[in-house]
C-alpha cells in the first residue's frame, strides 16, 4: 500500500510522515459517494415494528403464534407521509427482528406474514412501506437481524448463512432501490447451544452486487454505531478516525477495489478521532457515526429517530 490510496476516503500513514503531514492527510479524507448521500439525507426514521407489536415484548423468542399478527387498519402511506412532514428523508423498517418473524412472505421460513391472519396470508408489509416511500420521495432501508431465534440452523455455520443470504437476496431484489442495509451485532446461542459466526464479508459482497448504492450501516463498512443505546454521542465526534489493523489489511488486499471491512475494535471509546488519536494511527478512514435514539415504544411499532 503506497502513501495514499486512489480513494480519498481512506489514506495510509507512513513512518516518515511528520506531524504536519498527518494533519494534512486527516484534512483531505473525504466520504465515498454512498457515504455522502447518507450524510445528505440527515434524518432517518427507524420503524421497529413486527410480531412483538402484538405480543407486547421488546425481543421475541421465535415461538410466537403467527396468528397474533393480524393488522386491521394498516396505513403505511400515513406512516411515511407523517415522517416526510416531520422532515425525515429516509425510513428503515425492521423486516425481521431476533424472533425470526418476517414482515414479507419469505420463501425460506414459515415464520412470516404468509402464515398470519392478516390479509389471509397474502400481505407484505415490506412491499407496502417500500411503495409508500417511493410515492412520497423518501429513501427506503431495511434492517435484517443476523440473529434468528426461530431458525433451527442458527449456530450450525454454513446452513444458516445460506438461509440468511437467501433472505437478504429477497429483500435486495424484490422492493426496488434500497438506500441502506442496517445490521446489528446481536447474537445468541442456537438450539444446539452453538454461536453462529456471522459472514459479514459475504453479506457485504452480496449487497454491493445487488444494491451497489446502498449504505451498509452499524455492523458495516460505511457507517458505524455511535456507541450508545441512548443516542448520545461524544463531546467531539469525528468522521475521520484511525483505521485499525483489520481495515488496513482489507484496504491492502483490495487495492483499487471497493473495500468492505468488518468493523472490529472498540468503537465506544470516549475519543476516537482527535489529533492525539490520529497522530498515533497507521491509517485514516472516513467512517461516520450514526446515533440511534431508541425508546421503549420503539419496540411496539413507534418510530425512533436516527441522527447523523
Amino acid at each position: 500500500m503506497g502513501k495514499t490510496s486512489n480513494h480519498l476516503h481512506r489514506i495510509a500513514i507512513i513512518s516518515s510522515d511528520s506531524y504536519r503531514d498527518i494533519i494534512r492527510k486527516a484534512a483531505t479524507v473525504t466520504p465515498s459517494a454512498r457515504q455522502l448521500r447518507w450524510q445528505q439525507l440527515e434524518l432517518t426514521a427507524f420503524f421497529h415494528f413486527g410480531v412483538n407489536t402484538f405480543t407486547n415484548k421488546e425481543w421475541g423468542d421465535g415461538t410466537e403464534d403467527k396468528k397474533v399478527f393480524n393488522l386491521t387498519n394498516l396505513d403505511t402511506r400515513q406512516w411515511v407521509r407523517t415522517m416526510k412532514q416531520a422532515g425525515f428523508k429516509k425510513l428503515i423498517l425492521t423486516t425481521k427482528h431476533h424472533d425470526g418473524f418476517c414482515l414479507w412472505p419469505s420463501k425460506y421460513t414459515e415464520h412470516s406474514v404468509k402464515n398470519s391472519l392478516w390479509k389471509d396470508g397474502k400481505g407484505d408489509v415490506v412491499k407496502e412501506v417500500a411503495y409508500a416511500c417511493k410515492e412520497y420521495g423518501l429513501g427506503f432501508g431495511v434492517y435484517l437481524s443476523p440473529w434468528d431465534r426461530n431458525n433451527k440452523n442458527y449456530g450450525l455455520g454454513e446452513p444458516y448463512d445460506k438461509h440468511f443470504m437467501n433472505q437478504l437476496t429477497e429483500l435486495l431484489t424484490q422492493y426496488g432501490k434500497i438506500d441502506e442495509v442496517w445490521f446489528d451485532g446481536a447474537y445468541g446461542m442456537g438450539a444446539n447451544d452453538k454461536k453462529q459466526e456471522y459472514n459479514f464479508d459475504g453479506w457485504y459482497a452480496l449487497i454491493r452486487k445487488l444494491q451497489p448504492a446502498a449504505t451498509i450501516a452499524i455492523m458495516g463498512p460505511d457507517v458505524r454505531w455511535v456507541g450508545t443505546e441512548n443516542g448520545y454521542g461524544r463531546e467531539s465526534e469525528w468522521s475521520v478516525i484511525p483505521a485499525d489493523d483489520n481495515m488496513l489489511q482489507k484496504i491492502a488486499d483490495n487495492s483499487q477495489k471497493d473495500v468492505a471491512f468488518s468493523p472490529v475494535g472498540d468503537k465506544t471509546a470516549e475519543d476516537l478521532g482527535s489529533r492525539k488519536e490520529v497522530l498515533k494511527s497507521k491509517g485514516l478512514v472516513w467512517y461516520p457515526a450514526e446515533a440511534v435514539c431508541l425508546s421503549e415504544m420503539a419496540g411496539f411499532g413507534m418510530p425512533s429517530k436516527m441522527i447523523k
